[in-house]
């Protein structure tokens, strides 16, 4: 059996969240996201999650070229797990979101379990001045952004990519999120082991208090016993003491830039790869050991990385 004490760290490399100009080292092109990537699995990252941007502005995209350009270079270069957004960005429908999973199968894609408000408003206090048109935009109507995904939605995209074999990780930004995973598990569209990835200080989602942390696990422990696997992420600030939280509570983790730009205080990551050898120092701290990318397909049941499409 897989050694399920191993940690596995996701590194999520650019996202929808954060914007161009708020940092120079956010990966924006093809190029820059696989080389991103790569850095990240060199330093202990196990599994990356991955998003698209317009390479003239960045703008968060799901044109599947984009992603089959990185993928193909990513799997040249390295075994790294890859991970496919279904979320894609809450301006974009459910079918555009869906296609880069469908049509290239990866071994892992994100899926988001309920809909919900997911405010980036509040970044415009820190973050004045912007290279391009959409930025500010983009921002400032998240307050009136409703992140779509209904049972509907989420039923969608599960069985469109059941011929695949694709494995999902499961987003819970919220408890009532857990209760909707069981339910799709209970229907057996979802299958075990879960791989359930709690999302923390996502203003519209749970908050990051540890008594969040702890109530999220106790949750899940409660609705699938030993048949899931935890990861968390937290926003911003919150990245490196909730991924701390998880290891020594026996989860896995996830950082990046796409959840948070800072290393420290004030202190821009000036990598996705700083970030992973942040959280593997933390995980190495506590007396574990990171999981490699094969042993991270064991502990999740993966179909394998020659199985994918692209």
């Amino acid at each position: 059996m897989a050694d399920t004490r191993k940690v596995i760290i996701t590194c999520a490399i650019t996202g929808s969240i954060h914007t161009p100009s708020m940092s120079p080292h956010l990966p924006v092109t093809p190029k820059e996201i696989a080389d991103a990537a790569v850095a990240a699995a060199e330093a202990g990252a196990a599994i990356v999650h991955l998003h698209a941007r317009d390479p003239v502005d960045g703008h968060p995209t799901q044109d599947p070229k984009y992603f089959r350009e990185f993928a193909t270079d990513i799997k040249r270069r390295s075994d790294v797990v890859i991970n496919f957004t279904t979320g894609g960005a809450a301006t974009m429908t459910i079918e555009e979101r869906l296609q880069p999973a469908l049509q290239l199968k990866p071994e892992v894609a994100s899926l988001n379990m309920g809909s919900m408000n997911f405010g980036l408003f509040p970044m415009l206090k820190r973050f004045t001045t912007f290279k391009y048109a959409w930025e500010r935009d983009y921002l400032q109507s998240s307050d009136a952004r409703i992140f779509r995904n209904t049972f509907k939605d989420i039923e969608f995209i599960l069985t469109s990519c059941a011929g695949n074999d694709t494995r999902f990780e499961i987003e819970c930004y919220d408890i009532g999120h857990l209760y909707t995973a069981h339910h799709f598990f209970e229907r057996g569209i979802v299958k075990p082991p879960l791989f359930i990835q709690s999302v923390f200080g996502i203003l519209g989602g749970i908050g990051s208090h540890p008594d969040d942390v702890a109530h999220m696990k106790r949750t899940a422990d409660r609705l699938f016993g030993d048949r899931y696997r935890w990861s968390v992420l937290g926003a911003g600030r919150n990245q490196l003491p909730i991924a701390a939280m998880s290891a020594a509570m026996g989860g896995t983790v996830r950082v990046g830039l796409e959840d948070s730009l800072w290393l420290g205080p004030g202190k821009l990551a000036e990598s996705n790869a700083a970030q992973v050898r942040a959280v593997r120092q933390i995980i190495e701290g506590l007396g574990l050991e990171i999981a490699s990318p094969d042993e991270a397909r064991a502990i999740l049941a993966l179909k394998g990385g020659e199985k994918v499409g692209f």
